[in-house]
């Protein structure tokens, strides 16, 4: 949902009186805002998002990896800059007036559905207005229904949307999702002798040397765990992704573990044998 201070907290409050759980809210800030002519207030420079789902316990869908690949590598933050929408791509009517007060620009509909939808899903939006949310994701390979009661609106909406080719199947390959990845624990590199029984294993600046024992937990003097717990001990955090930050040697180079779990994978036939010499089990 979107909208300004007329309407957002008011419709904030109404999905969690039913039940849903809001995710984020996203600050859509303008980088051309209608500027205040009467001079009383501040420049209403920003609208307000809200992303929910059905209730806390809902799978959705976010598409994590390709954002922050887009992002130059940098997780996508919750603050959007992005013009209003103006120039040829402001419908306008017979008279040359806008066809609709609020046209959101396709730049926020094209990030929103590439955050949160994949190719195939179906977008719904119930206030279609001129149809920028179907255009968008006819574009991207996206199903949609529009709901619209005023006849004008849904006349330039039917007439945008025909003229919208949608992109290649090429063009709409994602970054696939680690999330979606098939799970391999670590002890199942152990067990397949990927990583054998009494390997040392680093950390990136070999400050630390931690030994695979044969039940797939780590062990440094005094402590024993999982990869992630130990990870954690031995630098007193509450937590860390042990596949990252353990290192194993190969050619006099450390390597992250997380390489050996491709190795896995194509032993357990979840995906094709990787070519890497530096994968390659001893």
């Amino acid at each position: 949902m979107i909208g300004s201070y007329h309407n957002v907290f008011r419709l904030g409050t109404a999905l969690q009186d039913i039940g849903f759980w809001i995710l984020n809210d996203v600050v859509w800030r303008k980088v051309n805002p209608m500027p205040n002519f009467r001079g009383r207030r501040f420049t209403n420079a920003h609208e307000t998002l809200i992303w929910a789902a059905r209730d806390q316990k809902s799978r959705y869908t976010f598409n994590y990896e390709g954002l922050k690949a887009s992002n130059d590598d940098v997780q996508m933050r919750s603050d959007w800059l992005f013009p209003i929408c103006a120039g040829p791509e402001r419908l306008k009517d017979e008279g040359g007036r806008k066809a609709h007060p609020t046209q959101k620009p396709e730049a926020l509909l094209h990030r929103i559905l590439l955050a949160t939808t994949n190719p195939g899903d179906t977008v719904l939006d119930p206030f279609f207005g001129t149809g920028t949310t179907g255009a968008v994701a006819q574009r991207l390979g996206r199903r949609w229904i529009g709901i619209e009661r005023d006849p004008d609106y849904a006349k330039a909406a039917t007439e945008r949307i025909a003229k919208v080719k949608p992109l290649s199947a090429s063009a709409l390959e994602a970054q696939p999702s680690k999330r979606a990845e098939p799970r391999v624990p670590f002890g199942t590199l152990v067990e397949l002798g990927i990583l054998r029984a009494g390997s040392p294993l680093y950390d990136e600046r070999r400050s630390i040397k931690a030994e695979v024992k044969a039940d797939g937990t780590l062990a440094v003097p005094g402590s024993q765990g999982s990869i992630h717990r130990l990870g954690a001990v031995v630098q007193g955090k509450s937590a860390c992704n042990g596949w990252t930050f353990w290192h194993y040697e190969r050619g006099g180079v450390l390597h992250p573990i997380d390489k050996l779990r491709e190795r896995a994978k194509a032993e357990l036939g979840l995906t094709k044998l990787p070519t890497s010499p530096l994968i390659a089990a001893e």
